[in-house]
């Protein structure tokens, strides 16, 4: 039986994520901060079931109605059809926390989309 590690819980983060626009549609008025709940030892990141939520550095900007879908299938499959890795952006925008430029820029890099 896998041991659960206890969450990070960064509210300086979460607000700094839900100040971004939606990563898959631009959507800039209802951001949430999406929690990755699959797995990837490549990045370091556990998976987490339906009772627990991972560290907040793994959290991406979408608005509700695509996050709802990011959780309806293979969570996986919703980001790599977008060409987007959810591990590498979500550490990016972790490492940019406070940095709202950064942010956009990451953004545009890793999601190939215009940003107003």
């Amino acid at each position: 039986m896998r041991q659960r590690q206890p969450r990070v819980h960064d509210e300086a983060h979460l607000a700094f994520i839900r100040s971004l626009p939606c990563v898959m549609c631009g959507d800039d008025t209802s951001t949430e901060a999406a929690h990755l709940r699959t797995g990837s030892l490549r990045y370091g990141k556990k998976p987490t079931g339906m009772g627990e939520k991972p560290h907040d550095r793994w959290c991406l900007p979408l608005c509700g109605r695509c996050h709802r879908r990011q959780h309806q299938g293979n969570e996986l499959e919703f980001w790599l059809n977008q060409n987007i890795n959810p591990f590498v952006l979500s550490m990016s925008l972790h490492a940019a926390t406070g940095d709202h430029e950064a942010a956009m820029e990451v953004l545009k890099e890793q999601t190939h989309q215009v940003f107003a």
